[in-house]
């Protein structure tokens, strides 16, 4: 396995671990590359065996003296995939802001890249999403890093146990009332194992092709939270545009609420955030209600500054002048 982890060797790294054959796989890699990393784990208390998944990873740490977070949580039936990952996502964010780590890695490998491909088909969607399982992704204060995007599951599981490293099968990984278990089982680890070089080839031409696409990701003002691009006057290239944002402040949006903003321009996103689509640009920000005098919304109207943006500039006492693009 040739793997580049040279972008995170200065970096401070933290691993989500769950004793599974993907984090088990590259917890072993990065030890071998002299990567440093510390370890966090969730145990949901679903299964038996996952007091013996928690003893494991404790073991690891000690034994290669890593640092570990655990944390434990009981969840509702209903709805468990989404709560979890939730859960564990918040978590991993608190201690990446605690202990000031630089990037997240993820043991996500092409087993789970092509299980998001077909899901998100089976939706209905467009290009980014389709590929949007990509290697990094840039959060608000960190990176997430999955380094194993090109070896599937099986090549994994025979370096593991081809160097007689320990690791755990989990068992609900088999049970089909989760959606992605049954596209998992049903399509895509079949499809892959058939046509394995292909789809690593067609991933590689289709991040090319999105690259090449004029999508803005880099705004033209960004003060705080504020982002303001400019309007490319092509409704698909701008909904990309405001897509990639949203996923870079952890909304997901649905085809519906993306031709929501496209049909209404000004509107508020899962009560969080203000999108205004103007002639020339589009603004981007947090959801504020407040109070502004006269004065400063009598600049606002003069200067073309939307309705829904002015309050979190005003709450924020942000210069308003620097926004007369």
């Amino acid at each position: 396995m040739h793997l580049d982890f040279s972008a995170i060797k200065e970096s401070k790294n933290l691993l989500a671990f769950s004793a599974g054959i993907d984090s088990c796989a590259l917890f072993f890699i990065l030890l071998e590359q002299n990567i440093p990393f510390d370890i966090a784990i969730v145990d949901y208390n679903v299964r038996e065996q996952s007091k013996e998944e928690i003893s494991y990873a404790k073991a690891l740490a000690k034994k290669y003296n890593k640092q570990i977070f655990i944390k434990e949580v009981t969840l509702e039936n209903s709805n468990f995939e989404k709560q979890a990952r939730d859960i564990r996502y918040s978590f991993f964010e608190d201690l990446i802001t605690e202990y000031k780590y630089n990037t997240l890695l993820t043991a996500h490998q092409l087993n789970d890249k092509l299980e998001w491909f077909m899901m998100q088909l089976s939706k209905g969607a467009g290009l980014i999403e389709l590929i949007g399982f990509n290697k990094w992704e840039q959060k608000p204060s960190y990176k997430i890093f999955k380094p194993l995007l090109e070896i599937t599951k099986e090549e994994l599981e025979s370096y593991l146990k081809a160097n007689k490293i320990t690791y755990f099968i989990d068992q609900s990984n088999y049970d089909e009332k989760y959606k992605r278990n049954y596209f998992r089982h049903n399509f895509s680890d079949k499809f892959l194992k058939e046509f394995q070089e292909g789809i690593k080839n067609s991933f590689e031409y289709l991040d090319k092709d999105l690259n090449s696409l004029n999508i803005q990701t880099k705004p033209l003002v960004k003060i705080e939270d504020l982002e303001v691009f400019e309007n490319s006057q092509d409704n698909n290239l701008n909904i990309r545009s405001i897509d990639i944002n949203l996923k870079k402040r952890g909304i997901l949006l649905s085809n519906a609420s993306r031709n929501e903003i496209l049909k209404q321009k000004e509107i508020i996103i899962s009560h969080k955030l203000a999108i205004s689509i103007t002639n020339k640009y589009i603004w981007i920000c947090p959801y504020i209600k407040t109070t502004m005098d006269k004065k400063f919304k009598e600049f606002c109207r003069v200067n073309n500054i939307p309705k829904n943006i002015r309050p979190y500039l005003f709450s924020k006492n942000i210069d308003i002048k620097n926004l007369v693009i």
